[in-house]
């Protein structure tokens, strides 16, 4: 019985306690968003190992260390679809040389164009464009699509007798990729209660990511430009041209001022 309280005894337990804690912890936080959560993770586990070790928690470190070891298989498990872009943007990027620009501008016209026509027929349209962050954990795809942005292809998805019509089309890179998708609502109480649901959608995706949204108003024809939670309404066409095509190219376009709805 004495022995139970001996202190090697209680650091045992304790020790089994921790690594209990850790796959508790570490099931919750990877439940939820992926990429900066899973870098604190990591490096989180790296300092908690370094301390076990110097401790003597001798099931904690071999934990941590079996969990660290796999690290990079639980990387490439998680972001397989990213991964695969990347390589498949650094394999075209090499590959094609300037041809690519020429894509690019292909890819930029056939957008504008289909904005154009949506906006003279007061078509609402919602289309997000893709930079660098994923967004798969924030959107519920309707219909996967593999095709070149064309404004034919725009204006048949978003006739409204189109069954996809409602939701948004997500373009990444130089295709459609998706179409009908469902995006988080911005919960933000200070947006104008005159913005419909589209709108409200764009600021919500574009809150929580780095992606550029274009919006098409039914009510009003005018063309809307969203991105790091910040609307630009009635917006320049030159405008949405040089943030389209630098929002396709996957940079950054610099900080905006939010605009009235006129």
């Amino acid at each position: 019985m004495v022995q139970l309280f001996d202190s090697v005894t209680l650091l045992a337990i304790f020790d089994k306690l921790l690594v209990a804690g850790l796959i508790y912890g570490c099931a919750l936080i990877l439940k939820k968003e992926a990429a900066f959560r899973l870098l604190a993770v990591l490096s989180f586990l790296i300092a908690a190992e370094f301390i076990s070790k110097t401790v003597g928690l001798t099931s904690t470190t071999s934990f941590l260390h079996l969990l660290l070891s796999s690290a990079p298989a639980i990387v490439a498990i998680i972001f397989q679809s990213d991964i695969k872009r990347a390589l498949f943007s650094f394999w075209k990027r090499h590959s094609t040389g300037e041809g690519e620009n020429a894509d690019v501008t292909t890819t930029v016209d056939e957008l504008s164009k289909g904005l154009h026509e949506l906006a003279e027929r007061r078509i609402g349209a919602l289309i997000v464009i893709i930079r660098q962050m994923s967004i798969d954990h924030l959107v519920q795809v309707g219909t996967e699509i593999d095709a070149k942005v064309t404004s034919e292809l725009l204006n048949s998805i978003f006739l409204p007798y189109s069954p996809i019509h409602d939701g948004a089309v997500i373009i990444h890179r130089e295709k459609i990729t998706s179409a009908g998708c469902i995006l988080p609502l911005s919960q933000n109480p200070d947006i104008a209660k005159s913005f419909g649901t589209r709108h409200r959608a764009a600021l919500g995706i574009s809150e929580q990511t780095d992606v550029l949204v274009l919006v098409v108003s039914e009510e009003t024809g005018k063309i809307s430009i969203v991105h790091e939670g910040k609307i630009t309404y009635d917006a320049d066409p030159a405008e949405i041209r040089r943030l389209s095509r630098k929002a396709i190219e996957g940079r950054r376009a610099p900080r905006v001022t939010a605009t009235p709805e006129h």
